[in-house]
């Protein structure tokens, strides 16, 4: 099963969701902006995306931008980076997916064909 961190408005997020619907993936989606993912899965996911605490925002987003994360991100713990994104949806990139086969945030096909 897929666990899939999406926002309804998101035209990639709408992307990806008809991807895992016409391959007929299990899927438990999770609105993003109201549930953020845990401490737990945004770690899981920085290992995933080989530590790149960047990769894990949304760096074209408003709150990105209106919060200068551009300018404060380097001067961020990890820890601070996950707790941050943990608490904002809105700051983490989307689609936003987990499965047993590993992860991946973004949509491109080919990343999402090995986690079915």
């Amino acid at each position: 099963m897929l666990r899939i961190y999406a926002y309804e408005k998101c035209s990639t997020c709408r992307d990806a969701l008809k991807f895992v619907a016409a391959r007929e993936w299990t899927a438990d989606v999770i609105p993003i902006r109201e549930q953020p993912p845990t401490k737990a899965e945004l770690k899981k996911m920085l290992g995933l995306v080989g530590g790149e605490i960047r990769r894990l925002f949304n760096t074209s987003g408003l709150d990105y931008k209106a919060l200068g994360m551009k300018d404060k991100l380097p001067a961020l713990s990890e820890a601070e980076a996950i707790d941050l994104l943990s608490k904002n949806g809105n700051l983490v990139k989307r689609p936003f997916v987990l499965s047993a086969k590993g992860g991946t945030v973004g949509f491109k096909p080919e990343d999402w064909e090995r986690l079915g």
